[in-house]
């Protein structure tokens, strides 16, 4: 081995040795500074958490992870309860920290951010008595009651037509309220204004909500207005009676008297 080959492999050993003092000094280093910087508790994402997961889910898709104080995320959450009234704006990858820049306001993401599972936005338009229109508010609770009427065959072959009254849904959510009827509509505008309110319905509802819209009772020729209403629940500790259906002949039976009842449907011919 020549002199000038010997110094080429003592530089490159010598630096070979630098290099991992070096490291090991970065590595030591660090241990000590971390080992004397303040631990945290943070959470993290357990799975893939999509964006427009609600806030409620995702918080069940969180587990905690230990990290140093300055490896904390900008925003990082320190409860779950923090994200339960939001959804995801963005993905949020398994292991990553879960901040609130990744989730937004459900009234930032539109009706959609308040639908889950079978859930539908469902809009329907109405006169200013159906829908409340200036009563109604976004978020309030109502029941949806129509009125019915059908025909039936006797044994004689006539047909006779009946009506029917019932509530067909119950504690509906307002996804968004109608407008408040104008000053011209209170003195006296046009009846025949339309007002739309989005109701929160169960696929199966919505089924329910169409065939009250469109196969009720419509008005009379001369005025009126079809045979669909909504009615506002209360707030607190609402509670629902026995379902019930009202006929002509539930509506004169009510109230009556053995003698009266048997006065209306005896000897008078009610039926």
């Amino acid at each position: 081995m020549t002199y000038r080959v010997r110094n080429i492999v003592i530089a490159v050993v010598l630096a070979a040795l630098a290099a991992l003092m070096t490291s090991y000094y970065v590595t030591n280093y660090k241990r000590h500074v971390q080992q004397g910087e303040k631990h945290v508790q943070v959470y993290v994402a357990s799975q893939d958490i999509p964006a427009g997961t609600a806030g409620t889910d995702a918080a069940g898709m969180l587990k905690k992870k230990t990290v140093t104080k300055s490896g904390v995320a900008p925003g990082a959450i320190s409860k779950p309860a923090e994200i339960k009234s939001k959804i995801a704006s963005q993905r949020i990858y398994a292991g990553e920290q879960v901040t609130v820049n990744r989730f937004a306001s459900v009234s930032q993401s539109g009706l959609q951010g308040s639908l889950k599972g079978t859930l539908r936005a469902y809009q329907v338009a109405g006169t200013a008595n159906q829908t409340l229109a200036g009563i109604l508010k976004t978020g309030d609770h109502v029941d949806v009651v129509a009125n019915f009427r059908y025909k039936w065959a006797n044994q004689a072959s006539t047909s006779i037509t009946y009506a029917a009254t019932k509530v067909v849904l119950r504690n509906v959510k307002v996804l968004r309220a109608p407008s408040a009827p104008g000053t011209a509509s209170k003195l006296g505008g046009s009846t025949d204004t339309k007002y739309q309110v989005v109701l929160a319905l169960t696929d199966n509802q919505t089924q329910k909500m169409l065939f009250s819209t469109h196969d009720s009772d419509q008005a009379q020729a001369g005025g009126g207005e079809p045979g669909w209403w909504l009615a506002l629940r209360p707030n607190l500790n609402p509670a629902d009676s026995p379902g019930s259906i009202e006929t002509l002949t539930t509506m004169l039976r009510d109230g009556l008297s053995p003698r009266q009842a048997k006065l209306l449907f005896g000897s008078l011919g009610g039926s």
